[in-house]
């Protein structure tokens, strides 16, 4: 079974944002709710970055481990979901996750935020799929249809990726490679243990313009 995951590029991003747009328009989500930004670090300074952050769908998830009704539930393929119908609003879970992915309707005490709401991975929620009752709370099942989510593929840049872990990792390997940085990329030896030659995957192969 596939381990769904989301990769955003930093260096390929361009803060336009249509990501934002797309999860808000495909899932109607509320007024004062976002389930994905894009966050800017150094804005305006050398070495400026963007990335587009939602829930990472963790695979020891924080908000699920102190949440104390246990609404959150993981699926086959790894997309971390949550019951609305279990879920009190205490917020707990946004306190305590590290990407800020849980949004409340309302600012108030413990209790009165209303029912959490987050990223679903276009994956819905404990509801039928594709049903009348899923959509009014989670939005659209595209998982469910066969497709990935809508942010990742309405990226013009390609900067936000979803899928397969495994295949995601060998698409970033691919991209390292051809900006020239290799062995000199961040962390690389030290993850890796090996130069870039080694860990490079040659059966993986994009077009001639550049997609990778």
């Amino acid at each position: 079974m596939a381990r769904m995951t989301f990769l955003c590029d930093s260096e390929r991003c361009i803060e336009c944002n249509a990501c934002v747009t797309a999860c808000k328009n495909e899932h109607e989500v509320p007024w004062g709710i976002n389930r994905r930004r894009v966050v800017t670090l150094q804005d305006g300074q050398p070495g400026e970055r963007s990335i587009s952050m939602a829930c990472m769908h963790c695979t020891d998830a924080p908000c699920a481990a102190v949440c104390p009704v246990d609404c959150f539930y993981p699926t086959a393929e790894g997309v971390v979901l949550h019951s609305k119908d279990i879920c009190i609003g205490c917020g707990y879970c946004f306190y305590a996750c590290p990407f800020g992915a849980p949004q409340f309707p309302r600012v108030t005490n413990f209790g009165g935020r209303g029912k959490m709401d987050k990223c679903t991975y276009c994956a819905g929620g404990p509801e039928q799929d594709n049903s009348e009752e899923e959509y009014i709370k989670y939005g659209t099942n595209r998982l469910a249809e066969g497709k990935l989510p809508l942010c990742a593929e309405m990226c013009s840049t390609r900067s936000l990726m979803a899928g397969d872990q495994d295949i995601l990792v060998e698409i970033y390997k691919e991209r390292v490679v051809r900006r020239g940085y290799g062995s000199g990329a961040w962390g690389w030896s030290v993850a890796y243990g090996r130069s870039q030659r080694d860990t490079y995957a040659p059966h993986v192969r994009f077009d001639e313009r550049g997609d990778a």
